[in-house]
């Protein structure tokens, strides 16, 4: 198929099925520089049409990484040195403080600008 840069959202849907089935060609295979090509096309209509994404608070970024790690409340609550204050925290009931942050940052590898960030708390 010739390809062309990408206008409506049916021309999208097939680019990423043709790429979908291409994907792992070799740089020997006839399918490589299609593949190239359509990644390309691609990334360009989703950096032109989508909405980028929110950036995820402090407590959500706080979650996510905890998912990544396998952990639960009770290892947040070793890094913070209480499992109440950890239940506080991610159930949006108390703010983070800056030693606080220093732990998680430390401990999580989440930048300190992340978890600096304003988010709402539950009162």
């Amino acid at each position: 198929m010739n390809w062309s840069v990408i206008k409506a959202e049916i021309e999208y849907q097939k680019a990423l099925e043709r790429l979908e089935e291409i994907f792992e060609s070799k740089t020997d295979d006839p399918e490589f520089r299609e593949a190239e090509l359509l990644t390309l096309l691609v990334e360009q209509y989703e950096n032109t049409n989508e909405e980028p994404f929110p950036d995820p608070d402090s407590i959500e970024m706080i979650k996510y990484r905890m998912e990544q790690n396998n952990m639960r409340n009770k290892d947040l609550g070793m890094i913070l040195g209480s499992v109440s204050k950890a239940s506080e925290v991610l159930n949006r009931k108390s703010k983070l403080t800056l030693t606080m942050i220093r732990k998680i940052n430390k401990a999580l590898n989440i930048p300190a600008e992340l978890l600096i960030e304003e988010y709402d708390t539950i009162k």
